[in-house]
């Protein structure tokens, strides 16, 4: 027994480690899988009813196409033979493993931000997914775009590569709101407006957004910001269940919710409130007012077919019929939104907090471009909301857009 004890102590000390070990992992993977939800990967790296993660999506862009690469871990048509140096540099630089540049459609002046261990534990996630073997389509962009190269002269003037520094100014919560907009979630991605170049305006910054014929609102949530009215709580359950008393989430935004902030802490979604309502916006001008014979028209037209949902003064049925009165989305200088969601209907969201989805319909097939501009006109310019009128010329323009035609 005696020269036993010591094979024993030392069996159970290998076990221990053994464990820690695996315990270590498990702590590892769940950190990337919850940085990869952060980050919305799926969303991007999925089209709709395929495979998760193996690419293929389309992403549409000024200048053309750009699909989106395979990241399971297929040898041949994704991440197999990539170190973990690769994808480090792949995030923190835009460099591929060849080190040819990735274009900035693929958010790295946002992840470059995220700290080595952060991107390690992505790396790791990914790993343990299925590899699927997925060839992406080649990227339909014009000459010399579809040159890689040229993207080092967009870098050189418009990326600045470098992890996030919190501010010691500021409180613990408020920089980890910061790190997760600015950093995985790169929420400026759809909601800053972009220069000739595709470039983020520094000046314009969460001030809203275009993206796929859609326009996203301003999120700002100090003074004049387009959150303003908003709670720290009202945006927390937003991104937490895809509805609150002022808005629901659809169509892009819809699938941020569902891959993404559905999934986050509530901590996490508390801290990004709380960044995002110590951003001040800037106080806008009134648009000028809507001539009075398109503001009947508009009103005949919103009460005979949006008043039995949005209600007689635009008030809505909180979390099931948004409110139009101080929408976002409605007071938006850019109309996109407000015109594409009447032109084609829109579908809330279903999260885990309300499963069963509610759905606008559409009224391209019924309503004609000087209908559409009147009514969207109406519901801009009433209620107090100050969005401004809506040309037919441009409810003409979206239509034939969406319809693949010329604009």
């Amino acid at each position: 027994m005696r020269k036993s004890a010591p094979l024993l102590i030392a069996g159970s000390a290998l076990l221990g480690s053994a464990q820690a070990g695996q315990a270590n992992d498990f702590s590892q993977l769940e950190r990337g899988r919850y940085l990869t939800q952060a980050g919305n990967c799926q969303g991007c790296h999925t089209p709709p009813g395929e495979e998760p993660f193996a690419g293929s999506r389309a992403l549409e862009t000024p200048f053309g196409l750009i699909y989106t690469p395979n990241i399971t871990f297929d040898t041949e048509t994704g991440l197999g033979r990539w170190t973990k140096d690769d994808f480090w540099r792949a995030m923190h630089e835009g460099k591929a493993k060849d080190g040819s540049q990735l274009y900035p459609a693929f958010p790295y002046p946002h992840f470059t931000k995220m700290p080595r261990e952060d991107v390690d534990a992505i790396y790791d996630y990914l790993a343990t997914l299925d590899p699927v073997r997925k060839k992406k389509p080649e990227n339909e962009l014009p000459f010399p775009l579809s040159w890689r190269t040229t993207v080092k002269g967009w870098n050189m003037t418009f990326f600045e590569p470098g992890v996030f520094r919190p501010d010691p100014a500021k409180s613990q919560e408020w920089n980890r709101g910061a790190y997760l907009v600015e950093g995985p979630g790169h929420c400026s991605g759809c909601h800053t407006e972009k220069n000739l170049l595709g470039a983020d305006k520094k000046s314009r910054h969460l001030a809203g957004g275009k993206l796929e014929n859609w326009a996203a609102p301003d999120i700002r949530g100090g003074r004049h910001g387009g959150l303003e009215a908003w709670s720290k709580a009202a945006i927390v359950e937003f991104l937490q269940t895809g509805r609150n008393a002022h808005s629901a989430a659809f169509s892009i935004m819809s699938e941020v919710i569902s891959y993404s902030t559905q999934h986050m802490t509530e901590t996490d979604l508390a801290a990004i409130a709380t960044y995002l309502k110590d951003l001040d916006g800037e106080e806008r001008a009134a648009p000028a007012t809507p001539d009075d014979a398109v503001m009947k028209a508009g009103a005949a037209i919103y009460f005979d077919n949006c008043s039995a949902c949005h209600v007689s003064d635009g008030s809505g049925v909180p979390r099931f019929f948004p409110p139009l009165s101080g929408s976002g989305n409605v007071n938006n200088p850019d109309a996109t939104t407000v015109i594409r969601v009447i032109l084609e209907g829109a579908r809330a969201v279903p999260t885990k907090r309300h499963p069963s989805p509610l759905t606008m319909p559409a009224f391209g097939w019924k309503l004609d471009d000087d209908g559409i501009a009147a009514v969207a006109t109406y519901v801009r310019s009433s209620w107090g909301n100050s969005g401004g009128a809506v040309e037919a010329d441009e409810v003409r323009d979206l239509r034939s857009l969406l319809a693949g035609g010329p604009p």
